[in-house]
Order: structure tokens, then C-alpha cells, then sequence
């Protein structure tokens, strides 16, 4: 096939455009990003090489070669791994091709990418790095199996790139870097040394580069030569499985950005080895900053998996809960076997086994940092809490367990301060007999609610919830330490049993025009009865014990969610003036117009205080014009 001249997808040039305008202070972690690739390149066709050795050249040992080149400019990074089609270099290379590309765009561009090139490895692009100091980058790669052809792919990118085929001896990718004028200090073999050591001296395969050293010469006794000899730069020794007194807090935090391609410290690390009905180590990270693409539905889930140093898949989801998806790190296990496909993971015993053990870990190390270090907690939580309540619905078992971790906001905490449901259960007065909670998309929206006024009144503090999954998540939880928990738009609410009696009174007192009311709005409301929530506001809506919360109906809705039409009941205080004008009106003229009109504004009311919108907004704001027209005329007239 002839060359052929190829555009960027548009969010590569971006990508592009900011990897080589934005960053500065990180350059050298290029080198980082090309071994990184290299490696797991050489895992994926070690895997191959077990589980359909056919297709495999007998090459010798894996390794990863650096060349430099300093006549030429160029800097190689060599691998004897899978290697890549045409396609797959293709799509490997010329588009991002996954969900949340444009929301990660968004992000690079919103903060100062010099700061945070954490973003870079994150978001799986760490090759598009080569172009800091690069003005053009070849890569020449064959896949393992076809013989003799391989593809070239080349680009300086200005927006466009070259693909063609070539002969290429063996398989493996080859990068090469023609470096920058201003960035030749990484031909050094000091500089190189340096990098790989902070960065990579863990990968399990070799690193290894020629030297030139002076040597003894066998000819000529007291004379130098200068030989060139292939030297292996990183140590190559498996962290997992060195003892946790001979790792350094600094050699846990490279290898965990060598595995996450993150940039920050991890917030805690969890290593361990089992030992009994089922062998494996695993060392596992909390990391301290939330993936960009973590809520995405192609956000790659659990540790790599080895099986005695072999590695055998990169994101092992078999290992580790959903809501637990945060965790990187690795897991080594004995007795797992070497062919083990995903198929077969899925029903392992073994393979259940590690998941228990892991996450009884991993929810035990979050309850010692909640209790010993709250504060990294708290910024744990602000990071990872949307993602670990979900363990509430998806792990039954445990859910009182990961109840302890949640942390909330509430009427009785300054904003960005915390209570937990234990602290809330400790300090409930004594008559009072559930744990409550409300949902809003702001906290001033929701301290500020109607439906909190009672609450208020008789000192009770509420829970305020403001993710999208809290009033679902709630719901699954149902109780904490014997109390129930229940939402203060949903249900019927009578904190104050000794005013029952005036309620009675009232109920009687205003029964003709709540069925006035109910008729009117047959169609609307499920039933209008008294409130035992409303102190200053005269009505509301509020569902039943098990309705979804309006917010999230809105929020299913929005994402095209079919759901089932609820009527709702309206709620009155029968306090409020404006229900003993609307009787007067009532014992005038029982079908006035004016009152009909009052019923209707009294849901659209109750309708916008719920956060929707009124059934007919122009009708709604006609409405109210004419009422303060004549509420002004009358004014005017009792001036004059």
C-alpha cells in the first residue's frame, strides 16, 4: 500500500495544541509515557505468547531498548511486544476514541495544564507528550504474526500524519523522537538514567540501553579501548511481592504513578499478602484525585491481575466491586492458572475469594483514615464519596458498613463542614424518632426549603443531599442503627404531637374548601390535606413514602428515562392568612371565579417551590399581574 496523507481527529489537534503550548514544567515525563506503552505492549504478547504460542517469534528475552542518537537527534524507544496493524495504528493514534473526550478537553483547558499534568497519563494519551519536545515523531511497528510487513506512521504535528508499509525485521513498535533543538539534553546518558530510575525502575522487563565504557585492552597490556556494552538501567523487581519494610513511602508513590499515570501522591496504600485458602499480594492505592472519566461507562474498572509475575489482564473488574472502581494497583495470586479468561473469572471461587479480601481491606483502611486522618478523609471523600455511596444499593451485605464512611452536610453544620449518621443518631433529641434527610442541588436551596420550617421550629437537624443518586441511595439504605430514615418531601410528617387537636379543629373548620380545592385539581394532585411541615408557607407538594424524589425523576427524565406519571399530593397550612381569605371568598360564593383562580395559582405556587416549573407560566404570570394590579388599585384608593 502506497503512503497515505491523514488529518487529526479535531480533539487530537486540540490535545495537541495544549500538550505542547501548556506544559513546560514536566517535559521528561515523555520518556515515562513511551516505556509505559512499550511494557504493556511486551505483556500483551507475553499473554499471547502462552495462550496461543503459534503466532509468537522466538525472539529471546523482552526487553525495552532506548537508543540515543546524537549525530541524528533522535531518540528511540524500542519494544518486542504485540506491535500494531495499519488500522490499529490508525485508531491507536490519529483519534481518542472514547466517551468523555470532550468533557476532558473542557478540563485541560479550564486549569493550567502546567499544574496539573496529571491529566495527561490520565486520560490514556501520555504518547501525544513526545511532541513537548519533538517536532516530528516516527513510529514503526509490526504486529506479531505478520511476517515481514510493517507499517510507518509520522508526524510533525502541524494537524496531519503519513501512514505507510515497510519492511520491518521483528515485531514490536519502535518510537522515535526527532528531538527539538532546546531539548537534546535527553540524548545524555545521565539524563536518561535519571528518568528511568524515578519513573520506570520498576517495569518487570528489562530497560536497557548501549554504553560506552573503557575497558582493560586483552591486546595491549596498560592500554584502554572503548567498548560499547548493553546495560539494564531499571531494577526490575516486582514491588508487590519485596517485603514492606524495604519500600520507601517514595518508592510506593512512583510505582503507583507508574500504574496510574497520575502525577499526584496517592492518599493511602494497602499492601498485603494472604496467605490460607487462597495465596495472592496485593498492593493496592487510594488515589487523591478523581479520573476526569470515572462516572463514563468505559472507565476501565479494577488492578491488573498477574498470576506468578505473569501478567495476565491490565484491568481485572472480577477483583474488586463497582463502587470501589477508584482503587489501581496489582494483584499477584499463586493459584489462579495461567490460561484464565474473563469468562472463567467471572464464576472462579478464587477469584471471590481475592474480592472479599480486597474489599474488606479497602473499606477498613477508609474507616482508619476517617477515624485518625479526617482530614485527608474529607478530601478523600469530596473526590471519591459520589462513587463509594453507590455501595450502598450495589452490596447489600455491607451497606451499614460503608453507612459509617458516608459523610453529610446539614442544617446544624456550617457549609463544607460534615456530620456522619452515628454523630446524627448521637445527638437526636430524645422524641425524636427518624433520621431526616432532604435533596436539593444547592446547599442554600435546600437549607432555605419550605419544607424544613417544622423541622426548624422544634430544633431537628436534616441531612442535606446533593448528588444526583442520594434520595435512590437513601432509599436502599432505609435505616441506620435502628432508626429509619425518611425524606422531608416525601410521607406525612406530625413532629409535634401535642398540636393534633388544633389540627383536628382545623381539618373540620377548612373541609368544605379543601374538597373545593381537591376537586379543582382532580387532575393534578392525588389528595390536599393539612401540613404538619409548614410554618410560615402556605402549601407544597410532597410525594408518597415511596415516590422518587422530583429531582431525580427530572434527572431520569433528562436522560431519557420513561417514567411513570405520579400525582402528588398537595399539602396546606391551614395557619396561613391566606387560607381563612380563601374561606370568606368560599361562604360568599362558592363557584366564584376568583377562587378558582386562587386554587390554581396555589399549585403553581407549590409547583415552583418544589423547584418545576407552573403548569402554564404565561397563564401564571398573567394571574399574578392582575392581583397586584388590583391589590395596587385598592392601595391607591385607601391613600386617596
Amino acid at each position: 500500500m502506497t503512503k497515505t496523507n491523514l488529518e487529526f481527529k479535531t480533539e487530537v489537534k486540540q490535545l495537541l495544541d495544549l500538550m505542547i503550548h501548556s506544559l513546560y514544567s514536566h517535559k521528561e515525563i515523555f520518556l515515562r509515557e513511551l516505556i509505559s506503552n512499550a511494557s504493556d505492549a511486551i505483556d500483551r504478547a507475553r499473554y499471547e505468547a502462552l495462550t496461543n504460542p503459534g503466532i509468537m517469534e522466538n525472539e529471546g528475552e523482552w526487553k525495552i531498548k532506548i537508543i540515543a542518537d546524537k549525530k541524528a537527534g533522535t531518540l528511540t524507544v524500542s519494544d518486542n511486544g504485540i506491535g500494531m496493524t495499519r488500522d490499529e495504528i490508525i485508531e491507536a493514534l490519529g483519534t481518542i476514541a472514547r466517551s468523555g473526550t470532550r468533557e476532558f478537553l473542557a478540563a485541560l483547558q479550564s486549569k493550567e495544564l502546567k499544574d496539573n499534568p496529571e491529566l495527561i497519563g490520565q486520560f490514556g494519551v501520555g504518547f501525544y507528550s513526545s511532541f513537548m519536545v519533538a517536532d516530528r515523531v516516527t513510529v514503526i511497528t509490526r504486529k506479531a504474526g505478520l511476517k515481514g510487513t510493517g507499517v510507518k506512521w509520522e508526524s510533525s504535528a502541524d494537524g496531519f500524519y503519513t501512514v505507510e508499509d515497510v519492511e520491518k525485521e521483528r515485531k514490536g513498535t519502535d518510537v522515535i523522537l526527532h528531538l527539538k533543538e532546546d531539548e537534546k539534553k535527553y540524548l545524555e546518558e545521565w539524563e536518561i538514567r535519571r528518568i528511568v530510575r524515578r519513573y520506570s525502575d520498576y517495569i518487570e522487563h528489562p530497560i536497557v540501553m548501549d554504553v560506552e565504557r573503557e575497558k582493560d585492552s586483552t591486546l595491549k597490556k596498560g592500554e584502554k579501548v572503548k567498548i560499547k556494552e548493553e546495560e539494564t538501567l531499571n531494577s526490575r523487581k516486582a514491588i508487590w511481592l519485596k517485603d514492606k519494610s524495604q519500600i520507601t513511602q517514595e518508592e510506593y508513590n512512583e510505582f503507583y504513578k507508574h500504574i496510574s499515570h497520575d502525577f499526584s501522591d496517592p492518599a493511602r496504600v494497602i499492601h498485603f499478602k494472604a496467605e490460607g485458602t487462597s495465596e495472592f499480594t496485593a498492593l493496592l492505592y487510594i488515589p487523591s484525585k478523581a479520573p476526569l472519566d470515572i462516572f463514563f461507562k468505559d472507565f476501565e474498572i479494577g488492578p491488573t491481575l498477574y498470576v506468578k509475575r505473569v501478567q495476565i489482564m491490565e484491568h481485572c473488574e472480577q477483583l474488586i466491586p463497582r463502587y470501589l472502581r477508584f482503587i489501581r494497583g496489582v494483584v499477584d495470586s499463586s493459584d489462579l492458572p495461567l490460561n484464565i479468561s474473563r469468562e472463567m473469572l467471572q464464576s472462579n471461587r478464587q477469584v471471590e475469594i481475592i474480592n472479599k479480601n480486597i474489599t474488606r481491606k479497602v473499606l477498613d483502611t477508609l474507616a482508619d483514615m476517617k477515624k485518625n486522618e479526617y482530614d485527608k478523609y474529607v478530601s478523600f471523600y469530596r473526590e471519591f464519596g459520589r462513587v463509594l455511596k453507590e455501595g450502598i444499593h450495589l452490596d447489600f451485605s455491607r451497606k451499614e458498613t460503608i453507612a459509617d464512611l458516608l459523610l453529610f452536610e446539614s442544617t446544624k453544620k456550617s457549609p463544607g463542614e460534615y456530620t456522619t449518621l452515628q454523630a446524627y443518631v448521637d445527638n437526636m433529641p430524645k422524641d425524636q424518632k427518624e433520621i431526616y434527610y432532604i435533596v436539593g442541588t444547592s446547599r442554600d436551596e435546600a437549607a432555605s426549603s419550605p419544607y424544613l420550617e417544622a423541622f426548624r421550629e422544634k430544633g431537628y437537624e436534616v441531612l442535606i443531599m446533593l448528588d444526583e443518586i442520594d434520595d435512590f441511595i437513601m432509599g436502599g439504605l432505609q435505616e441506620y442503627k435502628g432508626k429509619k430514615i425518611k425524606s422531608v418531601i416525601k410521607g406525612d410528617i406530625s413532629l409535634d404531637k401535642s398540636a393534633e387537636s388544633e389540627k383536628k379543629d382545623a381539618r373540620k373548620k377548612f373541609k368544605e374548601l379543601i374538597e373545593l380545592i381537591k376537586y379543582e385539581l382532580k387532575d393534578e394532585v392525588k389528595d390536599v390535606r393539612l401540613s404538619g411541615r409548614l410554618k410560615d408557607t402556605a402549601c407544597c407538594l410532597v410525594g408518597e413514602e415511596g415516590d422518587p424524589d422530583p429531582h431525580m425523576e427530572k434527572i431520569l427524565k433528562a436522560m431519557g428515562q420513561n417514567i411513570p406519571a405520579r400525582k402528588r399530593i398537595l399539602e396546606i397550612n391551614p395557619s396561613h392568612p391566606l387560607f381563612e381569605a380563601m374561606k370568606g371568598v368560599f361562604e360568599k360564593d362558592p363557584k366564584s371565579m376568583m377562587l378558582q383562580e386562587y386554587i390554581r395559582l396555589l399549585y403553581d405556587q407549590a409547583l415552583l417551590l418544589e423547584g418545576s416549573k407552573p403548569r402554564d407560566p404565561a397563564a401564571f404570570a398573567n394571574a399574578v399581574t392582575r392581583l397586584m394590579v388590583k391589590n395596587a388599585e385598592e392601595a391607591a384608593s385607601v391613600q386617596s
